[in-house]
């Protein structure tokens, strides 16, 4: 890098941080909702499935609703063919929403994980955003979500937790 212009050097140096955060932040995702579905276990298959007038309905529908959307943003963002929604109904119990949400989990951290800061700064093909971007409102997007699952377990009695960013970095 010697000979380059310092905004340039400040634009590599920007984009390293830039994949630490997101890598970070895809790590305190996924750490997240394994937690959440730590919680749902507690719970049983009707407490699941009853539904709820806020959002997306029942638990069952939010957690499916969340693997659907992580793994069709997955799919943009490697530039392949879209997955489609997962069906609600297809996942009648607890213990077959969370399979489904197994190997999302694991494809979003291998992604993240390899990701260079190249990729992070490049547009997929079809979506107008960078990837970062897109990573952050998948981020942001199960937090609003989880949110609203801890809610319901809490009025279930189930355990639940405070899922505080900076809380999770302390206990990392």
């Amino acid at each position: 890098m010697k000979g380059q212009p310092p905004f340039i050097k400040v634009q590599i140096k920007e984009w390293a941080v830039k994949l630490e955060l997101i890598k970070t932040f895809m790590e305190y995702h996924l750490d997240m909702t394994r937690r959440i579905w730590d919680s749902i276990d507690q719970i049983n298959d009707e407490q699941f499935v009853a539904d709820d007038a806020y959002s997306r309905g029942s638990i069952r529908n939010l957690m499916v609703h969340l693997a659907s959307t992580d793994r069709r943003w997955l799919a943009g963002l490697k530039n392949t063919e879209d997955v489609g929604h997962l069906k609600f109904e297809d996942f009648s119990t607890r213990a077959a929403a969370h399979q489904i949400f197994e190997p999302v989990i694991h494809d979003l951290s291998e992604y993240a994980n390899l990701l260079t800061e190249e990729e992070l700064n490049q547009n997929p093909n079809d979506i107008s955003n960078p990837r970062w971007q897109v990573l952050l409102h998948l981020i942001n997007h199960g937090t609003d979500h989880r949110s609203t699952v801890l809610q319901r377990l809490h009025e279930f009695g189930a355990p639940t937790f405070d899922q505080d960013f900076i809380l999770w970095l302390w206990r990392k």
